[in-house]
C-alpha cells in the first residue's frame, strides 16, 4: 500500500516512515500542507498531522476531501471533542490522539483500509454461457435473441447471475428481489422461476435443490 505521512517534524515522520516500511509499504513523506494536497491523489492512504508550517491541516483534509476520496487518518495533539467532530465532519476517516502506540496506528490503518475498499463493480453486461445479461438496460438475451421478461423475472435471474453455479437460497431470493418484509406466500417464487425456464427456452439452466433454494448455470 502506498502511504503518505504528512508530518513537519522529522522526527516523528521518520520513525512512522521506518515502520511503516519494515510492514512492506511504500511510504512518502511531506512536511508541507500545500503538497500533500497534490500529492494524495497518488496514494492509497494519508497520515495527516494538523499543526503543518504552512496550511492548517484541517484546510489539508478538506482540499484532499474535494478531490478524492483517498483514506485519511488525522494524527493530531488536539484531544476536544470539537475538534474530533470537526475533523469527521471535513471528512476524516479517522483520528488518533498524540502520543500514540504504532500498533494501535497499524490497527487502525487496517481497519479504515477495510470499510473504505470499493468492492470491484458489477459487469455491466454479463455473458454466461449463451446468456447475457445488460444491467444497464435491463434486457436478457439467450443466443443473441432478447427475451421478454417483466421487471420481477428480470430482477430474478440478475440476482442469481450474480453467482453462477452457486446456490441461492429461497430466503436469499424472496428478501433481495421482493423485500425484507414480504409476507405473501412463497409460490410466487416458483411461479416466476417457471416462467423464467420457459421464457429462456432452456430449462436445465435454472435448477431446483430441494428444501434449499435454486442455482442458475446456463454454461451446464
Amino acid at each position: 500500500m502506498r502511504v503518505l505521512i504528512v508530518e513537519d517534524d522529522p522526527a516523528i515522520a521518520s520513525s512512522l516512515q521506518e515502520g511503516l516500511e519494515r510492514l512492506g509499504h511504500a511510504v512518502a513523506h511531506t512536511p508541507s500542507g500545500v503538497a500533500a494536497v497534490d500529492e494524495a491523489m497518488s496514494v492509497d492512504l494519508v497520515l495527516l498531522d494538523l499543526g503543518l508550517p504552512d496550511l492548517d491541516g484541517k484546510d489539508v483534509c478538506r482540499e484532499v476531501r474535494k478531490r478524492s476520496s483517498v483514506p485519511i487518518i488525522v494524527l493530531t495533539a488536539r484531544g476536544d471533542e470539537i475538534d474530533r467532530v470537526l475533523l469527521l465532519e471535513l471528512g476524516a476517516d479517522d483520528y488518533l490522539v498524540k502520543p500514540f502506540g504504532f500498533r494501535e496506528l497499524v490497527a487502525r490503518i487496517g481497519a479504515v483500509t477495510r470499510r473504505t475498499a470499493q468492492p470491484p463493480p458489477s459487469p455491466v453486461t454479463q455473458q454466461i454461457g449463451l446468456l447475457r445479461i445488460d444491467r444497464d438496460a435491463h434486457r436478457v438475451a439467450v443466443d443473441g435473441v432478447e427475451v421478454e421478461l417483466t421487471p420481477k423475472e428480470y430482477e430474478l435471474i440478475a440476482m442469481l447471475a450474480e453467482r453462477p453455479g452457486a446456490v441461492r437460497t429461497r430466503e436469499d431470493i424472496i428478501d433481495q428481489v421482493w423485500d425484507t418484509n414480504w409476507f405473501g406466500p412463497t409460490k410466487t417464487l416458483d411461479v416466476h422461476i417457471s416462467a423464467l425456464r420457459r421464457k429462456l427456452g432452456h430449462s436445465d439452466w435454472i435448477s431446483t435443490i430441494r428444501g434449499v433454494g435454486y442455482r442458475l448455470d446456463p454454461t451446464e
